[in-house]
């Protein structure tokens, strides 16, 4: 591969020209092939691959481009390997599983609001093959009030505790600052922020924890976010928005390999914007960090079937569209049924990568 001599395009900061969205993606003997004959390069390390790039400017249609013919700054950025994730390898997708101590979550509406239940389902989901399990005690589905921290921290912190003694990875889901610092001293080894760090005090938080932290796109918060959520153009905007969270960070001090980003489906978004975000995801490999997706059981699976079913019944749904991120590059998927998502991922990855079975 001859690499191209043209000037990098910028595509970071308020003033990007353009995203790039790595596209022609294979895996596998094709992807060895592939990278080995000069036509494609890995993708955020691999195992995947990408022959090209669409480059996406505002207004204009979209500019396909050979891996052959982009700067080497460019690829770079869309190629390098993702670093640990609080020492869990990002070399494979990664399951994030969901432990709701809340007595109102849309998924499971009240199931693990015990703590001893809630404790027991996160032992489960690890045993399912669960890598992380993401512990919340606030419910952000669409129209719920904020909790009280401290009631917050009543609800996970026992839970947080008993996991973390067990040697699980545990991710705290909070928007409180002071529950970030509860959580961490209590075990957690990650913290998860839907409203992505704005909270008062939350970067400044995370900046002096030193643990790694997911920043999730919401548009306004969950009283708000469902009152006719628009876009100019959703993959764009999520993407530009995100870069502005992560140069926040960074700005307040967060190491930058302590960032992962998730474009927050559901979120402030319709079941279109959802669809178009899984469908171009790939364009968020421009800002250079691990892609989270929560798509598990929301209800836009329903609107798509045109069928409303309670979420327990959305799990092929949820199954196809996570497999659909991962297809795209996502590193890691937030979901609620484990053992389902697990199974999927290695049937995927088998026919995928290669089976050596």
């Amino acid at each position: 591969m001859q690499p191209s001599t043209q000037p990098p395009r910028r595509f970071h900061g308020a003033a990007a020209m353009a995203f790039p969205e790595p596209v022609g993606i294979v895996g596998g003997e094709a992807a060895r092939r592939a990278i080995a004959q000069g036509r494609a390069v890995p993708l955020a390390g691999g195992p995947l691959a990408f022959t090209a790039v669409l480059w996406h400017r505002r207004g204009e249609p979209a500019d396909l481009q050979p891996v052959g013919e982009i700067h080497p700054q460019e690829l770079d950025a869309l190629a390098r390997p993702r670093p640990p994730l609080a020492g869990l390898p990002l070399d494979r997708p990664r399951i994030m599983g969901v432990v709701n101590v809340t007595p109102d979550s849309f998924s499971d509406g009240g199931q693990w609001f015990d703590p001893v239940a809630a404790i027991n389902h996160g032992r489960n989901l690890a045993a399912a093959g669960a890598d992380i399990i993401d512990v919340g005690g606030e419910s952000t589905r669409p129209g719920a009030d904020p909790l009280d921290p401290e009631a917050e921290q009543a609800r996970v912190l026992p839970v947080v505790r008993a996991l973390a003694e067990a040697g699980l990875i545990v991710s705290i889901d909070t928007r409180n600052a002071a529950t970030m610092r509860a959580a961490v001293a209590t075990g957690a080894k990650i913290i998860n922020d839907v409203a992505g760090l704005t909270g008062p005090e939350a970067v400044t938080t995370v900046a002096s924890l030193e643990v790694p932290a997911v920043l999730m796109h919401m548009r306004g918060d969950p009283r708000t976010m469902q009152d006719n959520p628009t876009y100019d153009h959703v993959v764009l905007d999520v993407a530009s928005a995100l870069d502005a969270r992560v140069a926040a960070a960074v700005a307040a001090g967060i190491d930058r390999r302590n960032l992962v980003i998730d474009p927050g489906i559901g979120f402030g978004k319709t079941a279109a914007h959802n669809l178009d975000l899984i469908r171009h995801l790939g364009l968020l490999h421009g800002l250079d960090l691990p892609i989270l997706v929560g798509v598990s059981r929301k209800s836009f699976i329903q609107t798509v079937t045109g069928t409303a079913v309670p979420p327990i019944r959305r799990i092929p749904g949820s199954l196809a569209a996570g497999l659909a991120a991962v297809a795209r590059g996502a590193q890691l998927l937030r979901v609620h049924d484990v053992a389902e998502t697990r199974q999927a991922l290695a049937v995927q990855q088998a026919v995928t990568m290669g089976f050596e079975g």
